[in-house]
């Protein structure tokens, strides 16, 4: 076991450690990443590409919570759980049962909204630093609601945005087709964010993040964490064919975090989405902007060369493979709005950290600061990596003083 030594170590390579290691570098901190595969994969790649400040709302719901029955029975509905995965699930999906009644519910979206107000002018900044200022579009986001109906059961979701202050336009469904006239006609009517952004390609900014931390002399060490505990003056991280002792520890595994914080004492009810994106190359997308038919749960994302379609939500664990039936649906419902498209050129299956209110989890250790929690960022760490960066410095610098 070759044994080496840090300051800080940041367990996980994707976008939320990358952030936070390329910030305490900013800080004048030693830092080395540990992360098995190549920096800034999994779903810091593959997801809608969307800097979401609007995202204030919850995965649970009470209308949610209403309909959950009716959502899992339909083949085309944006949520599936995997049969097997009933049994470990139960804890979370009781706990999220909790936090989509009306005051939990609203008590969430506050913390989010919170978290999010200001990731439009983070990025900015973020992708300034990085290098990546092309890769930003700020043409907003398009939510479409297909029927009237539907887009009247928006208006609580509607009324407690804009109780944050997010900035959103109602749109005829006329005023829909004038931004995006390759969309087809409909008679409900659509949402405008005019303050997100979109990247356009969010694997090429990853691939600049990590170049980014490189440079800034941060080490990478390709390993997976399969054990770690406190000893006296830090932490005790196995990662074979590493022995790693750090000073502080910054939990930002992702998907994979919810094992290291039981470890190091502090369990958390952290699960796993697994999202899906398939996608379509060609020179032109047909829309300038995401566009989210709330009604199919997905993004239609324009990037460089392709347009992707991204989302679903399907609960089953780490383990089982690819779920085909929700890849054709997604190409499949997809065709509904775009018929031209053919087979998709790709499909990809990654995993979310979900936490059963949707809000992150960034805090100390119970256990105390010399371990830091980052994960659970679900549907908006791409939006929050920055945002989660400047608080977990915050924390290290106050263990300091």
């Amino acid at each position: 076991m070759n044994r080496i030594s840090t300051d800080i170590a940041v367990v996980g390579g994707g976008v939320i450690g990358l952030a936070i290691a390329l910030r305490l570098r900013a800080d004048g901190r030693e830092v080395m990443i540990i992360e098995p595969n190549e920096p800034g994969s999994g779903a810091s790649y593959g997801n809608a590409g969307t800097v979401a400040n609007y995202a204030v709302i919850p995965v649970g719901t009470p209308s949610i919570l209403r309909n959950f029955l009716s959502l899992l029975l339909n083949p085309d509905s944006p949520l599936a759980i995997r049969t097997s995965a009933l049994p470990a699930l139960f804890p979370w999906l009781a706990r999220f049962a909790y936090e989509s009644l009306p005051h939990r519910y609203r008590e969430n979206a506050g913390q989010i909204a919170e978290l999010v107000s200001d990731a439009s002018s983070a990025w900015g900044e973020f992708a300034s630093e990085i290098g990546a200022s092309n890769f930003l579009s700020a043409k907003g986001c398009l939510y479409l609601y297909h029927t009237r109906k539907a887009f009247q059961a928006a208006c609580a979701d509607i009324e407690l945005r804009r109780s944050y202050g997010v900035s959103q336009e109602l749109l005829s469904a006329s005023d829909v087709l004038g931004l995006e006239p390759r969309l087809p006609g409909f008679e409900g009517g659509g949402l405008f964010f005019p303050k997100a952004i979109n990247l356009s390609d969010p694997g090429e900014v990853m691939r600049l993040l990590s170049v980014a931390v490189k440079q800034a002399g941060a080490e990478f060490v390709q390993a997976s964490v399969t054990g770690m505990a406190r000893k006296q003056n830090g932490v005790r991280i196995v990662a074979s064919p590493y022995e790693v002792h750090a000073h502080t520890v910054v939990i930002a595994a992702g998907a994979h975090s919810r094992k290291l914080a039981a470890e190091i004492g502090d369990p958390v009810q952290l699960d796993t989405e697994r999202g899906y994106h398939v996608e379509y190359d060609m020179p032109e997308p047909p829309i300038e902007r995401p566009v989210c038919p709330t009604a199919h749960g997905f993004y239609f994302c324009p990037m460089r060369g392709r347009l992707r379609v991204a989302g679903l939500v399907e609960l089953g664990g780490l383990a089982a493979p690819e779920n085909p039936q929700l890849l054709q649906s997604l190409a499949r419902n997809a065709r509904r709005f775009f018929p031209e498209l053919g087979a998709p050129s790709r499909t990809w299956l990654g995993f979310r950290p979900s936490m059963p209110n949707s809000v992150p989890v960034i805090r100390p250790s119970k256990g105390g600061r010399d371990v830091i929690l980052a994960f659970g960022h679900g549907h908006i760490g791409l939006t929050l990596a920055p945002r989660t960066a400047r608080l977990v410095s915050a924390m290290l610098t106050s263990r300091e003083m």
